[in-house]
């Protein structure tokens, strides 16, 4: 068996991410390379004009199997694209562009915003976002630890 040596960070197939523009300071992530495109869980979702350019409002339950906790979240508008889920379902959603921190990377990615409240996990990464940044390996969890809590009073 031939072992390829690389640079490239490790992920475990779930990572804890940070999305500090959404002002999410830590949520559970599956690291998917199966889907194409990542996917953010989002509710009440509601487009606005601000400044003539097209926004999105929606809220977020951050904690997987909670709903007790909400973040509302506001960002540009990058496109509305037709998606299809695992089960082949298509669903038109918006998608946004936002920073992901996921260990000691920060980086920008699409994500696409639908309800998830059915799936495991309230976020999923595609292998758009993770294309020539990371390798997965599927046996692993947790691997790049939790993102450090932003304290903006200090």
């Amino acid at each position: 068996m031939t072992r390829i040596s690389t640079s490239l960070p490790l992920l475990g197939w779930r990572e804890w991410v940070g999305l500090p523009e959404l002002n999410i300071e830590q949520i559970k992530a599956k690291i998917d390379t199966g889907a194409r495109s990542s996917a953010l869980h989002a509710f009440a979702i509601d487009p606005y004009r601000k400044g003539g350019q097209r926004w999105v409002m929606f809220s977020i339950h951050p904690r997987q199997r909670h709903s007790d906790m909400s973040i509302e979240c506001h960002a540009p508008i990058k496109d509305r694209r037709l998606v299809s889920d695992s089960g082949g379902h298509k669903q038109r959603r918006y998608v946004i562009e936002t920073q992901i921190i996921l260990g000691q990377s920060i980086f920008t990615a699409e994500m696409t915003l639908t309800n998830r409240d059915s799936m495991l996990f309230r976020m999923l990464i595609g292998r758009t976002a993770m294309s020539k940044r990371f390798i997965v390996d599927p046996n692993a969890s947790y691997v790049q630890g939790k993102p450090e809590v932003c304290d903006e009073r200090r």
